[in-house]
């Protein structure tokens, strides 16, 4: 929670601003060109956000302090404890027990429906996935299925997500958005904020997400 009597602290990097508002516009439009029939359009979105989620996984590793999994994904009693209001422990800047383990359901989703949109597809109709060659049209068929499931999945977990961020706001008095914009927030004197990485590693994570999309649509194509 923001402290009213804090001081700015930095908590979130670049990097992980610009991913987390890139994934609130693509995923809409991810949406809108599946519904509306523009698959070329779908499958260009499609591969920038599987650009991101390359690059947000390595981040993960070696970004910046609060970006790291390692800061942020904890074992289920801190859940508890935190759901329960029992956290006990000095402030941190970060995500809380809770919101970790949600950051980890959105990337794995995400991660798993472009993988299922990588693969599904009918070649009779000429909409297919770039690497559909590689598997079966039985294994196609029931990638089409799970890449049409697994938006519901992250539909709902969306809603739960902006729900929390409501209840953050307005019942608790905490407004999570603003740091997601601004990068700071107010937090106790003393609080250890972000420490960021060197601007290197974010780009070699760059360079590395390009080369993913480079080989899916040309060195891998049949």
């Amino acid at each position: 929670m923001s402290n009213p009597g804090g001081v700015p602290t930095p908590l979130w990097d670049l990097p992980v601003r610009f991913i987390h508002w890139a994934f609130v516009v693509l995923i809409p439009a991810l949406w809108w060109t599946a519904e509306n029939g523009h698959m070329t359009w779908h499958m260009q979105i499609g591969t920038v956000m599987l650009q991101l989620l390359v690059i947000r996984v390595l981040w993960g590793f070696v970004g910046g302090s609060t970006a790291r999994f390692a800061a942020f994904v904890r074992g289920p009693r801190a859940v508890l404890d935190h759901l329960r209001g029992r956290t006990g422990a000095a402030p941190t800047a970060g995500h809380n027990a809770a919101g970790g383990w949600s950051v980890i359901a959105l990337l794995g989703l995400l991660g798993l429906q472009v993988t299922f949109g990588l693969l599904a597809g009918d070649e009779d109709d000429g909409v297919t996935g770039p690497l559909i060659h590689l598997v079966s049209f039985t294994t196609a068929d029931r990638a089409t299925q799970l890449h049409e499931l697994g938006f519901n999945l992250i539909l709902a977990l969306i809603v739960l997500h902006v729900g929390a961020v409501l209840f953050y706001r307005f019942v608790k008095r905490d407004n999570l958005i603003a740091p997601m914009v601004t990068g700071k927030r107010d937090l106790p004197a003393g609080t250890r904020g972000l420490v960021r990485a060197p601007a290197w590693r974010f780009f070699a994570c760059v360079v590395a997400a390009w080369l993913v999309g480079w080989a899916i649509w040309s060195g891998t194509k049949p």
